[in-house]
């Protein structure tokens, strides 16, 4: 059976094998070699051989690789910012995977991405058209471990200007599917912020279509859950969409955070930007970021840049962090990325303690420092405050857990 979202499928091209230049845009990628499916069976069951699940803890995300029964338990709900209904030019219906709106940018790119597809039963579909004052809020609340599964498609319509903010909290097992789509000179920001409960586990998977002189700023933010991994497809539907991406990571003892990131430049004169930023903290914390990005032969003039920092606060935590940069047009701006993963500057606590402040605060503001940044740039007054708040306090938190480990090794 054909479902109205394979019908509004937007098709891939496939080259031809006895001529690869014969549809350049089709030409393989080391890039991007993945299947594009809603077909379980075209994936493999990940295991750690595999390129996009070595850094992973698989044997924990397990119970995402088979389609499940979803518990619908995870409460959405929509609003402004401000609490109050939903403005006008914005609106949000709840239905079924499959309905209109739905399955409308690519196919699932991996295993657990088709698994959502295939056990999901809701999907919510938010609307925007016009410029909307106040950011909208999508609030997903965790009331339990049983394993659930949520569609999200958020549509701008051309010449749309708005901020979406989607937060994540409460416990939860959750497969989440994200799409979005913006349209032909529209403006628009996505935040997704995780700060999900310390036993948590949330599979993600974003893919998203930047329409022609269009701007999105996607932003992600992940500062809690046992398990979170969250993979990131995009491409352009036009000549001088812009794309930036920013994203932010603070991980506890023995969580694994990891997020991948796949800008395909397939239009011309198009630009995008990727600064990821992570703090670990404990012995057991592990991030991984992976970066993505594809220059395609139909995409001359491409502007392009990606950069992750990690920031070790603690002996035993790992940060793996890959950039990868593939160009197969030589018409560009310019393309290059860069990745570090690093301790606390001495130099730079040693001017803050000899100023009189104590190795505690000159940590706590050091990171601040870090972080600081890109929060401002994330642009909503409404959510800045909160997020160094959240921060503050896992710095203390790490701070009373290292005094309660020296104590008992006393």
């Amino acid at each position: 059976m054909i479902t109205m979202a394979q019908t509004q499928e937007i098709n891939i091209p496939v080259a031809d094998p006895s001529d690869p230049y014969a549809n350049p845009a089709a030409m393989p990628s080391s890039a991007d070699r993945a299947p594009r499916s809603f077909d379980i069976e075209a994936f493999a069951k990940p295991d750690r051989k595999q390129e996009d699940w070595r850094y992973t803890p698989i044997e924990r995300i397990e119970e995402f690789f088979d389609v499940f029964e979803p518990s619908n338990e995870t409460q959405v709900t929509v609003s402004m910012i401000d609490g109050s209904p939903l403005a006008e030019g914005v609106t949000y219906a709840e239905g079924t995977v499959g309905d209109t709106g739905t399955g409308i940018v690519s196919k699932p790119n991996d295993r657990v991405s088709a698994v959502e597809w295939n056990s999901g039963k809701r999907a919510g579909i938010l609307t925007i058209d016009g410029e909307i004052d106040q950011p909208v809020l999508v609030k997903m609340h965790g009331t339990g471990k049983d394993l659930d599964a949520f569609h999200l498609s958020i549509i701008a319509a051309d010449r749309a200007h708005a901020d979406v903010v989607v937060e994540h909290d409460g416990d939860a097992r959750l497969a989440e599917g994200v799409e979005i789509t913006t349209g032909k000179d529209s403006h628009i920001s996505t935040t997704f912020i995780q700060e999900w409960n310390k036993d948590s586990k949330h599979v993600g998977n974003q893919r998203i279509h930047v329409g022609e002189e269009a701007s999105l700023r996607h932003s992600v933010v992940t500062l809690g859950g046992d398990v979170v991994r969250i993979r990131m497809d995009q491409d352009f539907g036009g000549e001088q969409g812009d794309l930036n991406m920013l994203g932010i990571y603070f991980v506890d003892p023995d969580e694994h955070i990891e997020h991948r990131t796949m800008v395909v430049h397939n239009h011309p004169e198009c630009k995008s930007r990727v600064v990821y930023k992570g703090a670990l903290d404990g012995k057991g914390a592990h991030s991984t970021w992976v970066g993505n990005a594809l220059i395609e032969p139909t995409a001359p003039g491409t502007d392009s840049y990606e950069l992750n920092r990690n920031l070790v606060l603690t002996p035993g935590a790992i940060a793996d962090s890959e950039p990868n940069l593939e160009i197969e047009n030589g018409n560009i701006i310019g393309a290059g990325h860069a990745s570090s993963v690093g301790r606390f500057d001495d130099e730079e606590l040693f001017y803050l303690e000899s100023r009189g402040i104590s190795e505690n605060e000159a940590r706590k503001l050091v990171v601040r420092g870090f972080f600081g940044e890109l929060v401002e740039e994330i642009g909503i007054p409404a959510i800045s405050e909160h997020l160094m708040n959240v921060i503050d306090k896992r710095l203390a938190r790490g701070e009373s857990d290292a005094i309660a480990q020296v104590l008992e090794e006393k």
